[in-house]
């Protein structure tokens, strides 16, 4: 199998990376019709999905089977200040690997996000659920799957929610290190979605990717949890005495006026998943009690 990944050097293409060189992800063997795949793993630096002729001029020398695209602006607050440099990237990149990709007659994986639901409702929301994004993030991630859809028949959309991995920033990583600078941090309490493991995320994309029932998935760890849950949590788990101070989001937003606004339910149901390949997202306390374990050894 040829295999192409983008922002291979982000959370999640980083795990996609090791579940292929290691032929294992954390819950379990990976697919063995991976084995043996020859993968190209680039960043922006390598191709810059945004740039349509360059997309076109990599394939022009490149033949692949699947393309991951785990390339993204997943900068909320930035996204709201340049929605147009967003769109680029989290739109016309997946059109332009969509189109590319159908060319070939390969399989699109355009990974997706929560946030383009407007999360006023309370629940869980199903891959059929009205979308309705509120930032400008989450408005063009939606641009992104409609565009990729669109263009390549064969696209499967995996939308995943508050993603934590070993490689690069985020949320876990963030709340260790306050955790370790302060004595109480401030955590919204009032917006409940799904923590989710990279690791896991990845192995769940390779099981849908060998499937042909293309279109829509949710893919997020089990169980829902608010930022302040999650924040004592990683607290807990780190064994750090930091005392998280919990938040509304309009008192979170007097603090922080310049930041985008968030959902506040967001989580997702994994129904299509279960039923297509079987949905083995670990649950999220469960998972992070892991990723704590190996931070030490893998976090980088």
């Amino acid at each position: 199998m040829r295999i192409l990944v983008t922002g291979a050097h982000g959370q999640l293409g980083s795990e996609i990376r090791r579940c292929l060189a290691t032929m294992e992800a954390e819950v379990g063997p990976v697919p063995p019709e991976y084995a043996g795949a020859r993968a190209d793993f680039v960043d922006c630096g390598e191709l810059d999905v945004a740039d349509a002729a360059a997309v076109d001029a990599w394939f022009a020398e490149h033949e692949y089977d699947l393309v991951v695209n785990c390339a993204a602006v997943t900068d909320v607050d930035g996204c709201e200040a340049d929605e147009e440099g967003a769109y680029r990237v989290n739109a016309l990149g997946p059109e332009s690997l969509a189109r590319a990709s159908a060319r070939q007659g390969a399989r699109l994986v355009q990974v997706s996000t929560d946030y383009v639901f407007s999360g006023d409702a309370p629940g869980e929301r199903a891959e059929s659920d009205p979308v309705g994004p509120i930032s400008a993030y989450g408005r063009t991630k939606l641009a992104g799957e409609e565009l990729a859809l669109a263009a390549n028949p064969r696209t499967f959309v995996v939308r995943t929610a508050w993603l934590y991995g070993y490689v690069g920033r985020n949320f876990v990583k963030t709340m260790r290190r306050l955790g370790m600078e302060r004595e109480e941090v401030s955590v919204v309490c009032d917006q409940l979605g799904n923590p989710t493991h990279a690791n896991d995320l990845a192995h769940e994309i390779l099981k849908v990717a060998l499937t042909e029932g293309y279109g829509t998935y949710h893919v997020t760890g089990g169980g829902t949890c608010s930022w302040a849950d999650l924040a004592e949590a990683v607290m807990e788990g780190f064994g750090l005495p930091c005392e998280v101070v919990r938040v509304t989001s309009e008192e979170y937003k007097r603090m922080n006026p310049a930041s985008a606004d968030r959902p506040r339910f967001s989580a997702l149901r994994n129904g299509r998943l279960a039923d297509a390949v079987g949905d083995e997202m670990r649950p999220w306390r469960e998972a992070l009690a892991a990723y704590v374990a190996r931070f030490d050894e893998l976090s980088r």
